[in-house]
């Protein structure tokens, strides 16, 4: 859902009603995954997808009953390999969507105080899990919804919360994975929605313009710092980052929070912006640095360093020259190089993590 919120998010503003249909499950070939969100407005307008093409028209026929006023439904679409292509698949497999009414256009004052809730936290980057309690057909229940944050606080009907679901929920919160979970007769889908990784953009420059778009497309949250006034500039972005922050990067890094989940590249070229942002970031457990550079000036780099009291497995821990060797020129394929090795990085970490 998270890559679709602008777009659903001036749907509610306009009050425009919508059905949003979400993979709750797959197996074999699926082209989205878990998780993945379709919204479908009244108007037949649609944000995102939820396979590679053919199983939305299913779909839609079926939001636009739910939009007038039907139950929500659980649907099943399940090919052999060689009907596979006709469902959007590569190859046989099944796929299980949920469609509902969209909580924000929802009858019950709760579910809209959920939505607030949700579009609060996803706006501001933080974790939540969002978990539905399927439809039954058979006893005709509707669905039910709660969210869960990390500290353990709740939103949603309380008596209906139990503590297997509250349990399952903090797990696969731990795990980041969505997933479909049994209790007793009922299913439930469990949405994890962690926050943001974090990439910090040390320098204004040229390359950063591109390298935030790219991010941005990536699901990254992106915060540029740069002291001089000229580049720390928001109407050179054409795509704004999150934050713009027009200081000194020893003025500003001990102040955010930086872990496992954050990246960080340095762009200026200039000693004095990014040896001290250097200073902090090597302390730090970040995911990723990098440092724009030839190898030339990257030995240079490892010299001062070093005269500052860093040993060379600490220094180690820079990319210098920051990203991958695609014969890069221009800044968009700089920034692209950049962000394709910030991507293996993080996909190597996360393959590593997986139970």
């Amino acid at each position: 859902m998270r890559d679709i919120l602008p777009e659903i998010s001036r749907w509610v503003k306009k009050q425009k009603p919508f059905a949003l249909a979400t993979v709750i499950s797959t197996w074999g070939s699926a082209p989205r995954g878990v998780g993945s969100a379709m919204a479908i407005g009244e108007d037949l307008q649609i944000a995102g997808s939820v396979s590679g093409g053919c199983v939305e028209g299913a779909v839609i026929e079926e939001a636009i009953q739910v939009i007038k006023g039907g139950q929500a439904r659980v649907l099943n679409f399940g090919v052999d390999d060689e009907t596979a292509w006709n469902v959007g698949l590569s190859c046989g497999g099944t796929i299980r969507v949920l469609v509902e009414k969209a909580l924000p256009f929802s009858e019950r004052p709760l579910d809209v105080e959920i939505w607030k809730s949700l579009h609060q936290a996803l706006t501001k980057n933080r974790p939540v899990v969002l978990v539905t309690q399927l439809p039954d057909e058979r006893s005709r229940s509707k669905t039910a919804h709660w969210l869960v944050f990390p500290d353990g606080s709740l939103v949603g009907d309380m008596e209906g919360m139990t503590a297997e679901i509250l349990d399952a929920a903090h797990r696969c919160y731990t795990i980041r994975q969505s997933q479909l979970y049994p209790v007793g007769e009922r299913e439930i889908f469990i949405q994890v929605f962690p926050a943001r990784d974090r990439l910090l953009i040390i320098g204004a420059g040229h390359i950063a313009i591109p390298l935030i778009k790219f991010a941005q497309e990536l699901n990254f949250e992106t915060i540029v710092i740069d002291p001089r006034g000229v580049f720390a500039n928001p109407e050179r972005f054409t795509v704004k980052p999150d934050q713009l922050i027009c200081q000194w990067p020893q003025e500003v890094l001990n102040n955010l929070e930086i872990n496992e989940e954050t990246y960080a590249v340095l762009l200026t070229h200039d000693p004095k912006i990014d040896d001290e942002a250097l200073k902090i970031l090597l302390k730090k457990p970040v995911a990723y640095i990098g440092a724009l550079g030839s190898v030339k000036t990257h030995k240079k780099r490892i010299a001062r360093l070093q005269e500052m009291g860093f040993s060379l497995e600490e220094i180690e821990k820079i990319h210098g020259p920051a990203g991958l060797d695609i014969q890069a020129h221009s800044p968009a394929e700089i920034a692209l190089s950049i962000i394709g090795q910030i991507v293996q990085v993080k996909n190597n970490k996360s393959k590593l993590s997986q139970p």
